[in-house]
């Protein structure tokens, strides 16, 4: 039936794209060209969970995944960046660090983390690495599934978390505060599939991003 009501209107192909980061809007322009080029096809913009990145790739659950770098998985194909993205530190409201404008890397070795289950420990590091410049081990504490638990542990002082810059503006709340970090290496988002189900839909979507560029964020 679903089939049937797509061919009537003229679709003959549905790529489902998941999303791991909370900007989904500000890759539209992504989206709208995909679409306007190739009416076609369908696209879907599903939300995918950072515990157990591409499990959802591996059941065929999606088609494509937007992740932060690395992604070093054998079966998997890396594919353009689509943007890139500073990180901040979210910390309570009344936590100590507020006094500070600014955070370092180094400071992250002083509080315990959020961490994630059924995740590829190098691409967690990617993220939150577990040695602080000069060495110190940076402790990662609670296990969280998904963003409303990890600001929960942050609100009421268990943890410390690091996030992308882009939560600041997705998540404004006035019982948080995002400190940025002034010797941080941004994040690089990029598309992610996997190799044995490449087509051309998923290529297609792939020269979208690569004819438009990495979208700079801090300019939104």
């Amino acid at each position: 039936m679903r089939r049937a009501r797509l061919a009537a209107e003229g679709i003959t192909g549905v790529l489902r794209v998941g999303v791991i980061p909370h900007n989904s809007h500000d890759l539209r322009r992504y989206w709208d060209t995909f679409r306007s080029n190739h009416p076609q096809w369908k696209l879907q913009i599903r939300i995918s969970p950072f515990a157990d990145p591409f499990a959802g790739l591996r059941r065929g659950d999606i088609d494509v995944l937007v992740a932060w770098l690395p992604v070093e998985e054998p079966d998997l194909t890396t594919g353009p960046v689509l943007f890139t993205d500073p990180r901040l530190l979210a910390v309570s409201a009344d936590h100590e660090l507020t006094r500070h404008a600014t955070g370092l890397v180094e400071m992250l070795a002083d509080f315990p983390h959020v961490d994630t289950p059924s995740r590829p420990d190098y691409w967690a590091d990617g993220f939150l690495p577990t040695r602080t410049p000069v060495s110190h081990r940076i402790e990662r504490g609670p296990l969280a599934l998904n963003t409303e638990e990890i600001l929960s542990l942050v609100t009421t002082g268990e943890t410390v978390s690091l996030v992308a810059h882009h939560m600041r503006r997705y998540y404004l709340r006035p019982d948080i505060t995002y400190l940025p970090l002034r010797d941080d290496d941004p994040l690089k988002f990029a598309l992610v599939w996997s190799t044995e189900a490449e087509n051309a839909l998923i290529r297609a979507l792939a020269q979208t991003v690569r004819d438009l560029g990495p979208l700079d964020l801090l300019t939104l």
